[in-house]
């Protein structure tokens, strides 16, 4: 197709970034995308998507275009759950979900499945994600606050000796990585023998996760994985049989049926599922999870390392022992709005976009997902480091 499609895409087609850890060279008029989600994608998933979007491997038609019952694309389901087997280590008895909605469906399908005659669930509150899935929780049955940091603006996770952890609950959710606020568990909170729940969306793939240990883990993959449009989720088989769903369960809410159907009770979302199929593909290629474990802890030092050194001109609220590595929020000469509104502007001209905080948090954020470059956050550094040196009194 050549140029034109090159111009049609908008990103040129010349090589990208190897396994063998070269440089990634970004495509002509690309720029550093720090935004939260929607996230930057590797270059490599891109130009193979691009390469197929016409012509899915000689069959006629794109993968947007083709039935999600034709033999292509089932081929393409298939590869792609036994690639999310394969990298994250799913025990053969789980079911492995596909589902539209996000992971905020999710918030209302969970105690519509799990709650079952015990009415009562723990939420472990560490952010506005796991605050929101607690609010939802309690339409349906009683959401208990096992912990809730709203108090300290979400900057800290508690010590377990700190929950109000109650041994009949049906299960205790946390949200592993709170995107909003930049807080992250750096390991598997120990809830003895009720279930564990885990919304995994803003960290899924970048480090190894103990999926045995979890009755579900659920995560949207719009952040490491692939574009908006679905979460992917690893279902504990006591909880995919159906005996604790609720009868005011919507169908297409059902974990029974999503798993029963192989995930395509109705049409999922090809194209999204198609491009993660090609994420996942490529994760391979660079060496799984434990390679996104590697570069996930370098650019985030990297960056913080830049904050706390500044001597306060830039500041990051958060515990350093919750810091996220995903999501950095921080703060410029102590919360000066019109110097940060003069930091992201003039990121801009460095290629340095999407960098301005929640909207409800303010400041700014980085996000350093899969897909960001080590070296787009070197450039993020560097022009922090000189900002600093013009506009420190």
């Amino acid at each position: 197709f050549g140029s034109r499609y090159t111009t049609v895409l908008g990103f040129s087609s010349r090589p990208a970034v190897t396994s063998s850890g070269r440089s990634l060279k970004m495509a002509e008029g690309r720029v550093y995308n720090f935004s939260a989600g929607p996230s930057v994608m590797p270059l490599e998933v891109l130009e193979e998507v691009q390469k197929e979007m016409v012509n899915y491997k000689g069959c006629g038609m794109s993968v947007m275009e083709m039935s999600h019952r034709s033999k292509e694309f089932m081929a393409i389901a298939a590869e792609a759950e036994k690639d999310l087997r394969d990298i994250f280590g799913v025990p053969s008895d789980y079911k492995v979900l596909m589902l539209q909605g996000g992971a905020t469906l999710q918030f209302s399908a969970i105690p519509l499945n799990m709650l079952g005659t015990k009415t009562k669930a723990d939420y472990l509150v560490t952010g506005q994600w796991g605050e929101k899935a607690h609010k939802e929780c309690n339409k349906y049955g009683t959401g208990q606050l096992a912990c809730n940091t709203k108090s300290t603006k979400f900057t800290t996770i508690p010590q377990k000796s700190e929950w109000k952890l109650d041994s009949e609950a049906a299960y205790v959710h946390y949200c592993a990585n709170e995107t909003v606020n930049g807080v992250e568990f750096s390991y598997t909170p120990d809830v003895g023998d009720v279930p564990l729940v885990a919304d995994m969306s803003s960290n899924f793939c970048s480090k190894p996760i103990e999926v045995s240990k979890h009755a579900f883990i659920y995560a949207g993959i719009q952040k490491n994985l692939g574009p908006a449009g679905m979460s992917v989720g690893f279902l504990r088989p006591d909880f995919a049989d159906g005996s604790k769903e609720l009868k005011i369960c919507p169908t297409y809410c059902s974990f029974k049926t999503t798993g029963d159907n192989g995930s395509m009770y109705n049409t999922p979302a090809c194209f999204t599922m198609y491009v993660m199929g090609e994420y996942l593909k490529y994760t391979k290629k660079v060496g799984g999870v434990a390679h996104w474990a590697e570069q996930s802890d370098k650019k985030s030092s990297l960056l913080y390392g830049t904050i706390d050194s500044s001597s306060g001109f830039y500041n990051c609220p958060v515990e350093k022992t919750a810091r996220s590595r995903m999501n950095v929020p921080f703060t410029i000469n102590g919360g000066d709005e019109a110097l940060e509104k003069k930091f992201l502007d003039e990121a801009k001209k460095h290629k340095l976009f999407t960098l301005a905080g929640h909207r409800s948090v303010g400041g700014c954020r980085a996000s350093l997902y899969n897909g960001m470059p080590l070296e787009g956050v070197a450039k993020l550094t560097d022009f922090m480091k000189s900002f600093m040196d013009e506009n420190r009194k």
